[in-house]
């Protein structure tokens, strides 16, 4: 690394400031550009660190002279200024990839187009249940850069989402969950179902033999994405449609997660049991499952954390049943 890189972050949010903080405590020269106007919390956070930036408009020549920038997952490549950086070819990085430089934690993350929020929840409830030093971040909570900063966690448990996906190059996860592929965003992807799917595969790039894939055999743009490429990670599939001989899946009413460790018990545990209910549940809790069995977590304590999670505001909630019909808040979802 140079004595002193100059690093411009688009995007003064959670994860802008993150990045910026961060990047000054590595000791960048750091400018902070928002073409809207900065939240007042993270404006006051910039100002605090002495870390400089500009909102409601960017200022190209800054820009431009940067020797790499982080840029917010929102903002497309079709934007004017990133357009003139990618002519430029000054190197556009995710804040994960950023942050990922400065962090020896294992890295957990989960992507899809479904689920991500829940299953990252509670995963990251699993594992702090069991007396862990995890984090939580990427697309959920605090911004992961901020808390590879100030903190020191074990590991992370990290949303990822396609966006993020698209600027992530050297990252690697340690365990990597893709829950599904279902048409989403497609307009950042010239309307190709095949280029999304592309993005959701980053999720294994860079994996080798030591690391885990977890994955959901069901899906067929899953099944479809192994076709074409060399998976060279532990692959653990989960199905609630066929008996695996590794991985998880449901025989009636009852998950079973065996990974052919002789040193691990294969775990069992009834769907009626489980906190999360509904079939797409089914799936989020088995992916949940494979991670802490990857982790050797013992099998009282996933089982436990499992019917005691309490999922997010907004994802399916349960709202009322009026004459027979079931009112559900999906506000939080992104698609249909």
């Amino acid at each position: 690394m140079q004595d002193k890189k100059y690093i411009v972050i688009l995007g003064a949010g959670e994860s802008g400031v993150g990045a910026a903080l961060l990047a000054q405590k590595q000791g960048y020269e750091v400018f902070v550009s928002d073409m809207g106007t900065v939240a007042e919390k993270y404006s006051k956070e910039l100002e605090q660190a002495n870390i400089s930036f500009e909102q409601n408009g960017h200022t190209e020549e800054r820009i431009l002279s940067a020797t790499e920038i982080i840029k917010s997952p929102g903002i497309p490549d079709k934007a004017p200024v990133i357009k003139k950086i990618l002519e430029k070819q000054i190197p556009i990085l995710s804040e994960i990839e950023f942050a990922g430089r400065f962090t020896n934690a294992k890295m957990i993350c989960i992507t899809g187009s479904n689920g991500k929020s829940t299953t990252t929840m509670l995963i990251y409830h699993i594992l702090k249940e069991a007396g862990l030093n995890v984090g939580l971040g990427g697309n959920i909570g605090k911004s992961f850069a901020k808390q590879v900063a100030f903190d020191t966690y074990d590991y992370y448990v990290l949303e990822i989402s396609s966006f993020m996906l698209d600027n992530m190059y050297h990252f690697k996860a340690d365990i990597a969950v893709l829950l599904n592929i279902t048409p989403d965003h497609l307009d950042r992807y010239d309307y190709k179902m095949e280029n999304y799917a592309d993005s959701k595969f980053r999720i294994i790039q860079n994996q080798g033999k030591d690391d885990v894939f977890i994955f959901s055999t069901d899906d067929q743009e899953i099944q479809s994405g192994i076709k074409k490429r060399e998976i060279t990670s532990q692959a653990f599939p989960f199905s609630i449609e066929t008996t695996l001989n590794q991985g998880a899946w449901l025989e009636g009413q009852q998950i079973s997660i065996n990974l052919n460790n002789k040193s691990q018990e294969p775990f069992t545990m009834s769907i009626t049991e489980l906190a999360l209910q509904g079939k797409h549940n089914i799936y989020n809790s088995m992916a949940s499952g494979i991670v802490a069995k990857v982790l050797e977590l013992r099998n009282e304590s996933i089982r436990n954390s499992m019917g005691s999670f309490s999922n997010i505001e907004h994802r399916l909630e349960h709202v009322a049943k009026i004459s027979g019909i079931d009112f559900i808040n999906d506000s939080k979802a992104t698609n249909v």
